[in-house]
């Protein structure tokens, strides 16, 4: 794709350590419709040229070899935009599952979905649905797709499963600890971001992965999401291997 970096070897400092490359990347895509505003074009354009960041993102991710590469498609508070506005971006979902599954599958890529669906539309919800099936094999890249997702509401939903299962007596309330809630959430089964990547140059969490990014490094851009290409993502990986994670612990590089 015209204007892409060339693609090369990374040469990160976790690369040549052997060690040290996030296993999985959360990105908050941000910035369609001031990148829309900027050129004089419908914010629709800017949700479209994003549909085309994700793609290269994708691509990127696989190169890099990360495994788990989570988006944050639609939240749960994005319902409050505009009906026109809403309906763009259900049509551009309809669309990205339609037209890339057939890719993604073929590159052994899995999709999860995070989020609420009760009370999603019946053909949303059978897109989402063989999104999963479809591509349940697959041992590449697992893409996360959070679509009408809040992590605090993930937070309340996993609370309310507990509490149901202390009630019909088959969890002691003193057996719950961080593992029995992380298992409880939408994402059980896929480890914690090591890196969250954030465009537009705001600087918050919108309410994304609440519980999950506990530990992880941020990184915000000053691009918006349509200019989101591998060079940019190369970067913001560069800078999370020059990070000193240490998880409340000593750092490790003093030795």
């Amino acid at each position: 794709m015209s204007g892409e970096a060339k693609r090369s070897a990374p040469s990160f400092a976790c690369k040549e350590a052997g060690e040290g490359m996030p296993t999985h990347v959360a990105i908050i895509m941000d910035g369609n419709g001031r990148w829309a505003a900027q050129r004089g074009l419908p914010r629709f354009e800017g949700h479209r040229r994003g549909v085309e960041a994700i793609r290269r993102a994708v691509r990127t991710a696989g190169d890099l070899g990360i495994r788990y590469l989570t988006v944050y498609s639609f939240s749960a508070e994005n319902w409050r935009r505009p009906a026109q506005e809403v309906s763009d971006l259900m049509g551009l979902l309809k669309r990205f599952v339609r037209h890339d599954l057939a890719e993604l599958h073929a590159n052994n890529i899995r999709v999860r979905i995070i989020g609420e669906r009760e009370g999603l539309a019946s053909d949303i919800r059978l897109l989402l649905d063989e999104a999963e099936q479809l591509t349940r094999g697959n041992t590449g890249l697992t893409l996360v797709i959070a679509f009408n997702y809040g992590g605090r509401q993930e937070i309340v939903s996993a609370m309310r499963a507990l509490a149901r299962r202390v009630q019909e007596g088959t969890l002691d309330p003193a057996d719950i600890d961080m593992d029995t809630v992380g298992a409880a959430l939408d994402t059980h089964g896929i480890p914690d971001p090591d890196l969250v990547i954030r465009t537009s140059g705001e600087q918050r969490v919108s309410n994304f992965l609440t519980w999950q990014t506990a530990y992880a490094e941020f990184v915000f851009l000053p691009c918006f999401w349509p200019d989101f290409d591998e060079a940019t993502f190369r970067s913001a990986v560069d800078e999370y291997c020059r990070r000193d994670r240490r998880f409340g612990g000593l750092s490790v590089r003093a030795g």
